[in-house]
């Protein structure tokens, strides 16, 4: 029997394609506003317009990330694949292709990406105040008296670091300071074991010790403050954090680095069994020196007697008083030519200093004292003498051209009376002004009563 299919009643309402993505991320934007989500960046991509293209996800799914460029010039670290990062952003979709996507507001690093930096920038701080210096590192003693080790009671760092103490130098002391080493309080438990150990000043080095960890169980010994608590500690610290690939800003400032607790304890104290060794060596070679010595005392004792019984004292006696004598004779023959030699010397600088009597010199340089001066006088009145006849000279030639000798030949001067200006030209005066005429022995004052040209 054939069923006869009836076409489906048509519905009152059709979407096209861009009204159904267009009304989607309305109601994506409406329904989840801007959320915060966390996860790992992967298939980035950054092309020239500035935009960042990527993926964030985690270990069962991913989505679609874009971050436009206004937003991105606020990053203050490069975007990588692999990068664990939290995000602010506005679910959306992006309705050409109708991929879901985040808008990306704001982003920073999380986990391990963002400690490095961290640790980095502490690292070059605190090298360029000179904290990392060689010059700044205490010596570790090579035979301590006591050692502290400031490390968690509980963990296997402090286990491993007392059996090797116990193995290498089983009688030196040790003190347990416990502290936490991993969370939030540590680096203050830290600070204050370490300023505790060194104000008691009953150890001579102290282990900073730990377990291996990541690198956010081991950020207590990055920290500023543990740093610079062991940069102001008096007494030498060694460190032993984690394994042999971690490294600690704690590890830069310390006096001494090792790569493991175990390795810390081995470097601080000697090995009992080696000393023990080199006791004996030592013993040794003392027993040889001293028999040897001894054996050489012996044979110079024996030499001795032989040459006490050759050499009597009485001879030596007799021989040193011959020689003596002798000495005192040669004493007295070298007085004696010294005395006769003083005696010349003598006489000749006395004839000498007769020869050149204080009174002689003194009588020659008064004459010529006199002379100089008889000299300098004739000198003097002649330089007068010819000087009076220079300025007798100057006077006359100055006589010959004064403007006063003019006048004595009947000559005038005309000034004007208010100003004193000299008349050169009838022009320089006018009717009514008053002029003085300067004679040869007077002055004439007149009123004018008319210029003209002559």
């Amino acid at each position: 029997m054939t069923m006869s299919s009836k076409p489906a009643p048509r519905p009152e309402v059709v979407y096209t394609v861009s009204r159904l993505n267009r009304e989607t991320r309305f109601l994506l934007n409406d329904c989840f506003g801007s959320i915060w989500i966390e996860g790992e960046i992967s298939n980035l991509s950054t092309p020239s317009s500035g935009h960042i293209y990527f993926s964030l996800k985690d270990t069962e799914a991913q989505i679609r990330c874009a971050m436009f460029r206004a937003q991105s010039r606020s990053l203050d670290f490069k975007p990588e694949n692999g990068d664990h990062v939290l995000i602010k952003a506005q679910v959306s979709l992006y309705e050409p292709r109708g991929d879901f996507q985040l808008i990306v507001e704001y982003m920073e690093e999380t986990g391990d990406g963002l400690l490095l930096r961290a640790f980095e920038a502490l690292k070059q701080r605190l090298a360029a105040e000179g904290l990392f210096d060689a010059q700044h590192k205490k010596p570790i003693p090579s035979l301590p008296q006591c050692v502290g080790v400031i490390t968690s009671p509980t963990g296997a760092a402090v286990h491993d670091v007392l059996t090797v103490l116990r193995r290498r130098y089983p009688s030196v002391p040790v003190i347990i300071f416990p502290v936490k080493v991993q969370g939030a309080e540590a680096k203050f438990e830290v600070v204050k074991a370490l300023a505790a150990a060194d104000r008691l000043q009953m150890c001579d080095v102290l282990i900073l010790a730990r377990g291996g960890g990541s690198l956010e169980d081991l950020w207590a010994f990055n920290e500023e403050i543990v740093a610079r608590a062991i940069f102001e500690c008096k007494t030498p610290v060694a460190t032993g954090i984690g394994h042999e690939i971690d490294t600690t800003i704690a590890d830069f400032v310390a006096d001494l680095r090792a790569p493991t607790p175990s390795a810390a304890a081995e470097a601080v104290t000697p090995d009992c069994a080696a000393l023990l060794a080199r006791f004996e060596r030592i013993e040794q070679q003392l027993c040889l020196r001293m028999k040897a010595g001894l054996e050489r005392d012996r044979n110079t004792l024996r030499v001795l007697g032989k040459r006490l019984q050759q050499e009597h004292p009485s001879k030596r006696l007799q021989t040193q008083s011959q020689r003596l004598d002798l000495l005192d004779l040669q004493l007295k023959r070298v007085t004696r030519n010294s005395l006769s030699n003083l005696d010349v010397r003598l006489r000749t600088q006395f004839a000498a200093l007769s020869r050149h009597r204080p009174q002689q010199r003194l009588q020659m340089l008064e004459e010529r004292r006199c002379q100089i001066y008889q000299r300098l006088c004739l000198a003097i009145q002649r330089a007068l003498e010819k000087q009076d006849q220079h300025v007798s000279g100057l006077a006359e030639h100055l006589h010959a051209v004064s403007p006063l000798a003019t006048l004595t030949r009947g000559y005038a001067v005309a000034y004007k009376q208010d100003t004193g200006e000299i008349l050169r030209s009838y022009r320089d005066i006018q009717p009514g002004e008053s002029m003085e005429t300067r004679l040869a022995d007077g002055i004439l004052i007149s009123r004018i009563e008319e210029a003209r040209k002559s």
